[in-house]
């Protein structure tokens, strides 16, 4: 099933709600907008997310993407996002977004 234009404006919305120092997760965004799956997360954001805050959407376990990481981390870091071994304490710095402004 393609992914709406009201479904994709969704996504970047909640992207761009994430406040400095918090992150997200691919699956988080998915689950609130009610995609079926994480990948449609992470083509809307490879696709449509320059003027976003892009930095702080991450994998479940708190690793970015490999070709991005050292600049993801970096900017991530700017912002006193707490880390631990080189990648982000999830249970720290996860937003959760609020299903009614989904």
């Amino acid at each position: 099933m393609p992914t709406s234009d009201a479904e994709i404006e969704q996504v970047r919305e909640l992207v761009a709600a994430i406040p400095p120092g918090r992150v997200s997760t691919y699956g988080d965004i998915a689950a609130a907008v009610g995609l079926s799956t994480p990948r449609t997360v992470a083509w809307i954001m490879r696709t449509d997310s320059a003027d976003l805050p892009w930095h702080r959407v991450l994998r479940a376990n708190g690793t970015p993407a490999p070709h991005l990481a050292h600049r993801q981390l970096e900017e991530l870091r700017a912002e006193g996002c707490p880390m631990v071994d080189g990648r982000i304490d999830m249970r720290r710095a996860r937003h959760t977004f609020d299903l009614h402004d989904a």
